[in-house]
């Protein structure tokens, strides 16, 4: 039996079950399916006897499955059996640009920022030979975890038989049309969905300042220039996805100053912090819109040797602080070698560990508020398959757009931990907290008890003993601090993985 023809409850491949048919059009259609291996929704694509494209949709979905920006919808699966092909697609959820423009334009920093990293993913499928070439309002997509995500990249081409000549420059001009449509609720051409073809004058679009007057006129001069292929007085032709992304990030409005922060700040972080100065960008790793500076503003470097008299005070504070760690560690070594009992091991908070066993315990799942798709990596043994967070700009605590983000492991059953090991990425300067519960979730608090906690936890792994006996089924890593990303500038981005849990249960 083709797949194409196949029933809601058939199962392909002995894994993917089918759900849902969501769209059928011209010998193909594309489900919403069930992974009952991995327990998770999919989106399968399926074909009728003979449909003529399907070599070329088998190629394109194979070349997807290369890509590996975390904005660009995964292709999980190419069974290319004729009759019995099927594509299976990671099912993403959440509100097309469609589904935003339903109650007017969106706020015009705001869709140039969603279109922005649409455009800087598919910069990153242009370096890979991967092309879109089928943008519509339906490919982009906000996510419930606060994330953009194109789909159908390459693939949607392939369906429609579209192909071009100049694939970036195609591209290009597709996300000016997204842009368009996410500033004005207008298409720049014939109408598209649920969107009315833009008004015209001289028998081309008008601009989008023309169409709403509250555009910026910069972010309205960029638009025109990725659209139409303006010469630009700084700054060569948009020709490219990478090209437009750069110039929109250069255009968008930047923040107010942010409020003074509660609690202790990180000096080196504050000093040079000038939300003010310079182009800035919104950058919606995940949590609510809110902007934040794209680049920051340093002072220049000091000659050698003029340090102020606050750095000398820290370099001060530093010997003592190293003096009297030496002094404490040749105390307990001297106590060990009189015959004095040897002290309980201590988290790397400093709090005592819990008498739990040590048995290893290995979690059922793993789920995350940031790159959901990949949680899974938290518990890789290689680190080149670690689970990461999105990357933030200019701020360690997530760009300033919000407090923290969870990773959160599913035992399968109550346990009580003694420790909790991790493997962190080539930087220092996580700062988490681990707590247990019963009760799944991705914020920390009602439900979990706090276990172990670190500021400034270093490279590699890392082993945290617990300072409380409580119990649950759900492990949550909650992280308030990212570190550096090696070589990445002002960026910041946590990896996890080699998750190792120990207790009872």
């Amino acid at each position: 039996m083709s797949t194409f023809i196949s029933e809601p409850g058939t199962r392909l491949g002995g894994r993917y079950r089918l759900e849902d048919r969501i769209d059928d059009s011209g010998g193909w259609s594309a489900w919403k399916a069930i992974d009952e291996t991995l327990a998770r929704p999919v989106s399968v694509l399926t074909f009728a006897p003979g449909f003529p494209r399907i070599r070329e949709v088998l190629t394109a979905a194979r070349a997807a499955s290369r890509l590996t920006d975390a904005r660009l919808a995964q292709v999980f699966d190419v069974e290319d059996d004729w009759d019995q092909a099927y594509v299976v697609m990671e099912w993403v959820a959440g509100d097309s640009l469609d589904d935003l423009l339903a109650d007017g334009p969106l706020e015009p920093a705001r869709g140039a920022e969603i279109v922005a990293e649409a455009a800087e993913a598919l910069a990153a499928a242009h370096a890979a030979g991967v092309a879109h070439l089928c943008l519509t309002p339906q490919s982009l997509r906000w996510t419930p975890g606060g994330g953009v995500k194109v789909t159908g990249t390459g693939i949607d081409a392939a369906l429609a038989d579209v192909t071009a000549d100049d694939p970036a420059l195609a591209d290009t001009r597709g996300l000016a049309m997204l842009l368009y449509a996410a500033l004005t609720r207008y298409w720049p051409g014939p109408g598209m969905g649920s969107l009315p073809p833009a008004p015209l004058a001289d028998g081309k679009p008008c601009s989008p300042h023309q169409v709403c007057a509250g555009v910026p006129a910069p972010i309205d001069e960029v638009t025109c220039q990725a659209l139409f292929q303006l010469e630009r007085r700084r700054g060569p032709v948009l020709t490219t996805p990478g090209l437009f992304a750069d110039a929109l990030f250069e255009v968008i409005p930047a923040p107010m100053a942010p409020p003074p922060a509660a609690g202790p700040a990180w000096t080196g972080f504050t000093q040079n912090y000038q939300p003010d100065s310079g182009p800035a960008e919104y950058r919606g790793g995940g949590g609510a819109w809110a902007p934040a500076p794209r680049q920051q503003q340093r002072r220049p470097p000091r000659p050698p040797g003029s340090r102020t008299p606050g750095s000398r005070a820290v370099i001060a504070l530093i010997v003592l602080l190293v003096l009297a760690a030496i002094g404490t560690g040749l105390y307990s070594l001297s106590r060990n070698k009189g015959g004095g009992s040897a002290s309980p091991s201590t988290s790397a908070s400093g709090h005592a560990s819990s008498p739990v066993a040590s048995t290893v315990l290995t979690p059922v799942s793993a789920t995350a508020s940031d790159n959901p798709a990949q949680a899974r990596g938290a518990l890789a043994t290689n680190p080149a398959n670690a689970w990461n967070t999105q990357f933030y700009l200019d701020n360690p605590v997530f760009g300033g757009l919000k407090s923290g983000t969870g990773l959160l492991l599913d035992m399968g059953k109550p346990v009580t931990l003694s420790s909790v090991q991790l493997t962190f990425g080539p930087t220092a300067g996580t700062n988490l907290t681990i707590e247990i519960g019963n009760q799944p979730g991705l914020t920390p608090g009602a439900g979990f008890t706090k276990i172990a906690k670190e500021k400034n936890a270093g490279s590699g792994t890392q082993t945290f003993q617990t300072s409380h006996s409580a119990s649950g089924r759900y492990v949550l890593i909650w992280f308030t601090k990212l570190p550096p990303l090696a070589g990445g500038g002002s960026k910041f981005e946590a990896f996890v993985s080699g998750a190792v849990l120990r207790g009872s249960g």
